[in-house]
């Protein structure tokens, strides 16, 4: 498949979630809180606060964080969500 092309650098963007993604893999509590039952709402809860604390906090490369927590915990959700669709569905 041929790749796109890009116009919003979002290739390189990609590569660098996957890297802030990779770093992260130290502890994973999110299991836990998924086993809980608890992960919708904690990966949801946690958009919200990133997205509204950007900007407030720190400087720039704070900022740029934030942008990649949200999209970190994005990914966490529709994990979350697609697993709960296929338990109900099955």
């Amino acid at each position: 498949m041929k790749q796109p092309n890009y116009k919003f650098n979002e290739g390189v963007l990609i590569k660098e979630l996957q890297t802030y993604i990779d770093a992260t893999y130290k502890i994973q509590t999110s299991e836990v809180i998924i086993d809980r039952g608890n992960g919708l709402g904690f990966f949801l809860g946690n958009i919200d606060k990133y997205n509204s604390r950007y900007g407030n906090k720190g400087n720039t490369s704070d900022h740029r964080k934030d942008l990649m927590k949200v999209l970190h915990y994005a990914l966490l959700a529709l994990y979350e969500h697609d697993r709960l669709k296929d338990s109900k569905e099955s």
